[in-house]
């Protein structure tokens, strides 16, 4: 969907999902990435916002253990309002709207006041809670049936709305939204009401992510040991013989990173296959780029290197960003990979070398070890001696490359391809949670990845690595990273053999299963 595709004065009321970002509709994103504002609640995990148009307006209305940032009839008015203005307009809702979640309510003050409207359907945690636990709500050995009820009533009416004559003997599986506070009576009321005290029970707490906890037991005793647990909402329960069923099928929770909270330290354009890699594994990541990628202040330099580029014998590639820009500007000048005919390619790293390969084109020469040092060792074989060589590079980065390849008599071009900036994120979010100590483990992939990470924190600086870091683990990709991270007072806990994004995160899983 486009911004076109956008009706100005439209609200669409859309599900979030339970709380894993991967559990949104297609068609939620899509909307999400055109709305004008984006009015959300706390149980939409935030991460859904990265998806906004630059410009869009954010209003936070959620509601948390009773502390209301607005009542319902405000955040009514508010949607009304917005989309009175002629603004498109996306509620985004935890969950599913419709399921306990006052869409309903919303969509009928929509219709009161002429304002055009769609419903968006989400996932609801009534039955992705219960699945990410190992625990389906209907099974042929078990079950063909299953109710939900909001755990939350009204404690102020006069009579129930819940039947729990019927309910308690007529359904196989029930599911309690919002319940905790209220488990112990529920408890009694289904058991006082003729369910069995036997009766498998569990309560999942802030399912379908890393923190994600389950307790089980019985009607008779699961008050008590969620009680002893110590868990809070949000949470849900369920009641039901296909509880049993979590011993064998509890896939999420036991995934080798599972409750580890990490933090990607690596460019934004970068980061997606590593993200994708830990939270396969279970971990929670936080995406916290501290590197941009930019081009340099000019390209006239480089510009004139790819002009003159017959005088090359060697083009010697340190990144998958400098074969990026580099051929950009090949493509710029009217020419392709046909010119580097006759020119010897070399790649530090297999991912840089991969550049290469998808065009065609196979490197000379790739180290064994994935860093400058390497690159010198193996061009001696070359007699490098009077050659040519051309590297485009970020500005301002290492010199041992092209200092030491001059020793051996080259003669080398060093030209700026791109440069890495500091990026004007918001640390408030990363700052909380190190104070908390409810961050695991920080990346690095570069040195400037932990460079611009502490400087991100400006005045607070002393205190990130003095103490805030202190009970972090700190993995780093490389030996020079690593070296800058302990300049930078932190204790590097884990670095892999080979230098890749790959040998990272093996060593992250044997570090946390060790």
């Amino acid at each position: 969907m486009t911004e076109q595709d956008m009706k100005p004065g439209k609200v669409y009321l859309i599900g979030a999902g339970p709380g894993d970002p991967g559990l949104i509709t297609l068609k939620g994103k899509e909307i999400l990435s055109s709305a004008d504002v984006i009015i959300y609640d706390y149980l939409a995990n935030k991460r859904f916002l990265e998806y906004r148009k630059t410009e869009a307006e954010l209003i936070y209305v959620g509601k948390k253990g009773g502390d209301h940032t607005m009542g319902q009839a405000d955040i009514n008015r508010l949607i009304v309002e917005k989309s009175k203005s002629g603004k498109s307009v996306a509620r985004l809702k935890g969950g599913d709207p419709f399921i306990f979640g006052r869409g309903g309510e919303e969509a009928q003050e929509l219709v009161a006041e002429g304002v055009h409207f769609e419903v968006v359907p989400g996932i609801t945690s009534a039955i992705s809670v219960p699945a990410y636990a190992g625990i389906p709500l209907t099974h042929r050995d078990y079950t063909a049936t299953v109710a939900f009820v909001t755990g939350h009533e009204d404690p102020f009416k006069e009579k129930s709305n819940i039947h729990w004559d019927k309910l308690a003997t007529g359904v196989g599986t029930i599911v309690f939204l919002m319940g905790v506070g209220n488990l112990s009576k529920i408890a009694r009321n289904l058991i006082h009401h003729g369910r069995s005290p036997d009766t498998p029970a569990a309560v999942i707490r802030r399912g379908t992510v890393a923190e994600q906890k389950t307790v089980t037991g019985t009607l008779e005793d699961i008050a008590r040991k969620v009680k002893e647990a110590g868990l809070k909402p949000p949470a849900i329960i369920v009641v039901g013989e296909v509880v049993q069923l979590r011993d064998e099928l509890n896939w999420f929770e036991t995934r080798p990173l599972f409750g580890k909270r990490i933090v990607v330290t690596r460019a934004r354009e970068q980061a997606s296959g590593f993200l994708e890699k830990l939270s396969s594994l279970g971990a929670e990541c936080i995406q916290f780029p501290t590197i941009e990628i930019v081009s340099p202040d000019t390209f006239e330099p480089l510009d004139k290197a790819i002009s003159d580029l017959e005088s090359y014998q060697w083009l010697l590639s340190t990144s998958v960003n400098g074969v990026k820009y580099f051929l950009q500007r090949l493509y710029h000048q009217g020419r392709d990979v046909r010119d580097l005919k006759g020119i010897k390619i070399g790649a530090i790293g297999p991912k840089t070398a991969l550049q290469w390969k998808n065009l065609g084109i196979t490197p000379d020469l790739v180290p064994d070890e994935y860093r400058a040092e390497a690159v010198v060792e193996a061009f001696k074989k070359w007699e490098p001696k009077g050659v040519r060589i051309l590297l485009p590079r970020a500005a301002k980065a290492r010199e041992m490359l092209p200092d030491e390849l001059r020793k051996m008599g080259a003669r080398v071009d060093v030209i700026d391809a791109y440069k890495t900036v500091t990026p004007t994120g918001d640390t408030a979010g990363i700052r909380e949670m190190l104070q908390k100590g409810t961050i695991d483990m920080v990346t690095f992939t570069s040195s400037s990845t932990v460079t611009n990470f502490v400087n991100m924190f400006g005045s607070d600086r002393q205190e990130l690595t003095s103490q805030w870091m202190k009970k972090v683990k700190v993995a780093c990709i490389g030996p020079i990273t690593g070296d800058t991270a302990k300049k930078q007072g932190f204790s590097v806990d884990l670095m892999p053999k080979d230098y890749t994004i790959e040998a990272l995160t093996s060593s992250i899983v044997n570090f946390f299963g060790a």
